[in-house]
């Protein structure tokens, strides 16, 4: 019952809000913080009980929902999901925190965000399609409103533009999904949802190669990958401080969990067949991302472009397809999670004091806001890899893993490395060091104590997870041996069968079978 409660919990709080009075602002706080807290603490012992020499799923619930569909509640999780769901319960906290700021509309606010936590986390525990998909999209109206509503002064362009891409992902995904749902009835195989019994079914290539097509657009554009990134700098820039820390923490993190649980076990021969294709956007991202970050005046639109690189590097340690690459990609993306959520906030810190996130206006912080500049220099120098952070371990086995697959692959994605350092340092010196000439700044306070409370809690995991990272290696790493093994032999078992004249049309053949 517990992933049913991480899953709920927050929906509960989020409807309890919505019938407390507009004015009592002081309460509707308190109570989203305190659904939250709760949601988190419940999840602690989701982690403390799992098995680490355990491949499987675990804390596995089973109800039938629409039986003569083969519709299941199906919830569980493993190596891939459990610090994705420990990602969401503890950032949830944090960005309740963070929204201090907010008055407009609070009540629908945090309304929203207890909604998002809710789509998030069953989308993560979700092990029947259908059901993903109705996470899947929950997540998306959320996350709309909050960009919609509370962003910036672009705030509307950007809420449509997210809403766009992401539909289009969305449906093209919900296709397959059909598709697939129809050749495991054409099989043979009784009517079904649940992925574990999707796993095994064998598809031939060439329609493997359609259906992979369909999955992986709608969890690029999630993920974001270079060239269907454009949507993420706009959704960035113009969404509340808490609104970036999420995306950035968990919502971008969907698209990769996507190809892990989903599109790549599912379609193991077209992944090997599009790996090449896959890690040169990758490759691209890297350095695209770094090199358009590198020019920015607009802090937050930089650590935006600095997304787009870093998660370049993810989908370059997936697609590596080898331990190292892929264990490396899983915490990568934690760690951008930290880092870059934690840039997030510290952007936000300043924007809230001066109204303006442009580089030329700051310079001289470091003397003003001594502590506020030793945390943003930590975080910096997690975000571009130092050793003894989180960012080094995960760039490190993600190059490993790449060089294993593709050493040219890997030796562009090294310049990416150096631009982030390039870019992150670049912008650290003009923001913190020199005079302080902007009489604007010379008011400005140091950090406050609500502000230490949601920033050292980053701090702490940017180095728990750079100095002892088998904390979390330990328990990702049988779940991904496993998943290697599985796509190996299913990509074998499938390179048995005939291709397909017209896979296209095949696709959609299973439903003559279903009605006789």
């Amino acid at each position: 019952m517990i992933l049913t409660i991480l899953a709920f919990l927050p929906l509960i709080g989020a409807i309890a809000i919505l019938l407390m009075k507009e004015e009592s602002t002081g309460a509707i706080r308190g109570f989203a913080l305190f659904t939250a807290c709760v949601n988190f603490v419940i999840s602690l012992p989701l982690l403390f009980g799992f098995d680490s020499a355990k491949a499987g799923m675990q804390y596995v619930e089973k109800v039938d929902w629409i039986p003569s569909l083969g519709i299941s509640y199906h919830l569980g999780i493993d190596g891939i999901s459990l610090w994705l769901v420990m990602l969401t319960t503890f950032l949830s906290v944090i960005c309740i925190l963070s929204s201090g700021s907010v008055e407009k509309k609070l009540k629908q606010y945090m309304f929203f965000f207890l909604l998002l936590e809710t789509g998030m986390i069953g989308a993560l525990a979700s092990l029947d399609l259908f059901l993903f998909y109705i996470f899947w999209e929950a997540m998306l109206i959320p996350m709309y409103f909050l960009i919609g509503v509370w962003g910036g002064k672009e705030r509307i362009y950007a809420a449509v533009k997210f809403f766009i891409f992401t539909m289009v992902g969305s449906l093209l995904m919900l296709v397959a999904i059909i598709a697939l749902y129809y050749l495991n009835i054409k099989a043979g195989n009784p009517a079904t949802f649940n992925i574990l019994e999707l796993y095994k079914l064998p598809i031939a290539p060439s329609v493997q190669m359609v259906m992979f097509m369909a999955f992986a657009l709608a969890f690029a554009i999630k993920v974001p990958m270079w060239p269907v990134h454009t949507w993420l700098p706009d959704a960035h820039t113009q969404a509340p401080t808490a609104g970036s820390v999420i995306l950035a923490g968990v919502l971008l993190k969907m698209g990769c969990y996507g190809f892990l649980r989903f599109a790549m076990p599912l379609f193991p021969n077209a992944v090997v067949a599009a790996t090449p294709f896959m890690m040169t956007l990758a490759v691209v991202g890297i350095i695209y991302g770094a090199l358009v970050a590198m020019v920015q005046k607009d802090v937050k639109k930089l650590v935006a472009y600095s997304s787009v690189s870093h998660l370049g590097y993810v989908m370059l340690g997936i697609f590596a397809l080898n331990a190292q690459g892929v264990v490396g990609g899983l915490y990568q993306s934690l760690n951008h999670g930290i880092s870059t959520g934690a840039l997030f906030l510290l952007v936000g810190v300043i924007y809230e004091r001066r109204h303006t996130r442009m580089i030329e206006d700051f310079g001289g912080l470091a003397r003003q806001m001594p502590y506020y500049a030793t945390i943003f220099l930590i975080i910096t120098m997690s975000s571009i890899g130092l050793p003894g952070l989180n960012g080094f371990v995960g760039e490190f086995l993600i190059m490993m893993g790449a060089y294993l697959s593709s050493p040219i692959a890997a030796i562009f994605a090294a310049s990416g490395v150096i631009l982030a350092a390039g870019y992150m340092l670049w912008m650290y010196r003009r923001v913190f060091f020199g005079p302080l000439e902007n009489e604007a700044n010379k008011n400005l306070t140091d950090l406050t104590g609500l502000e230490w409370g949601y920033l050292m809690p980053m701090v702490i995991l940017a180095f728990w997870m750079g100095i002892y990272p088998a904390t979390f290696t330990s328990k990702m790493e049988p779940t991904i041996t496993a998943w290697l093994s599985h796509i190996e032999t299913k990509k074998i078992a499938c390179m048995e069968l005939e291709p397909v004249k017209n896979p296209v049309a095949s696709l959609f053949s299973g439903a003559e079978t279903l009605r006789k």
